[in-house]
């Protein structure tokens, strides 16, 4: 699929663009551990992403972004209860949703009632009118993330524009719970990777969906990041008990990778805060800026995402 310069340009400060790059030039071998590395049992495979059952009525969508294909670019999944199914995100395309929709059906035997958004990044969010192409269910997001779907990314066709006037919005302060019918689901609003994130939570089984305040083994995006809300909304999405975390990009993890996240994202902290203090430039102290191996493998572009990073943190630090 060739990618026109509207979209590239709609989207090319967002997560999808960097996505895009870094599949543009990463080798085939981690191409497909990245595919390969996840918790649970593959139901259903594409090329562009595995559909996991991670529990009964419980599946993750893991995409595989390095593969170059752009259908989904970000994780989702399916929520399932006795009255109703959330399907979570909209994907880069509205094949994405579709796609998504249709093992809906295959899995539950209805399609999904609800779909919820996590922020307004275009490989979250711009794919939405796909739910609506065999049934319309309910779409939910904060304000925030409908209104910058519509005018930042400025979606490609009436569709994919005429899917977000209806819909529904989630408060951005106050937790909403839906029910499904013998399974709530908690849709938690937050705000560090963007200023209208939310998460969506389970107590039993103990899951978080936590869109791109999350992400595993790949160097997180921090284009629109307030990195300070960032520290805070990681910390407060992890669970003392056995938990899935589904990110927003990577494989699904538990406890070791979050941790693992929270570390890396400390780790530039520490050096955005010390180099802020010594009046470094972020461009200087991000070319010298490394993750240490005890950190692990971390998939990265090139070092403009650590200027990135740094960036956002300088611009917190002069608030």
């Amino acid at each position: 699929m060739t990618l026109s310069r509207r979209d590239f340009l709609a989207t090319s400060a967002t997560c999808a663009a960097h996505l895009s790059l870094v599949a543009a030039v990463t080798p085939l071998a981690m191409r497909h551990r990245w595919a390969q590395d996840t918790i649970g049992r593959v139901v259903a495979s594409e090329p562009f992403a595995d559909l996991v059952e991670l529990a009964d009525g419980i599946w993750a969508v893991v995409s595989k972004p390095l593969s170059g294909d752009r259908t989904t670019l970000a994780n989702g999944g399916l929520i399932a209860g006795r009255d109703g199914v959330l399907a979570i995100e909209g994907f880069y395309e509205p094949a994405g949703a579709a796609w998504l929709a249709g093992k809906a059906r295959d899995l539950t035997g209805r399609w999904p009632t609800h779909v919820a958004l996590t922020h307004y990044h275009a490989d979250h969010a711009n794919g939405a009118a796909g739910y609506v192409t065999a049934q319309h269910p309910v779409i939910r997001a904060t304000q925030v993330t409908r209104d910058e779907v519509l005018d930042r990314n400025k979606p490609t066709d009436d569709a994919r524009t005429a899917a977000l006037e209806s819909v529904v919005f989630l408060s951005g302060t106050d937790n909403t719970t839906l029910d499904l019918g013998g399974r709530t689901v908690r849709i938690v609003p937050r705000s560090g990777h963007t200023d209208s994130d939310i998460s969506l939570e389970l107590d039993d089984p103990s899951l978080v969906f936590c869109g791109d305040l999350f992400w595993n083994a790949m160097f997180p995006n921090y284009v629109d990041a307030m990195p300070i809300a960032l520290s805070k909304a990681a910390r407060a999405l992890r669970r003392d008990r056995d938990t899935i975390y589904v990110p927003g990009h990577g494989a699904v993890g538990k406890v070791d990778a979050y941790d693992r996240y929270v570390a890396m994202i400390d780790t530039v902290e520490h050096a955005a805060r010390r180099a802020h203090e010594q009046g470094t430039s972020a461009a200087d102290a991000a070319a010298a800026f490394t993750l240490p191996d005890s950190l692990g493998e971390w998939t990265l572009f090139n070092k403009q995402f650590f200027e990135r990073a740094f960036e956002a943190w300088y611009r917190d630090l002069d608030r």
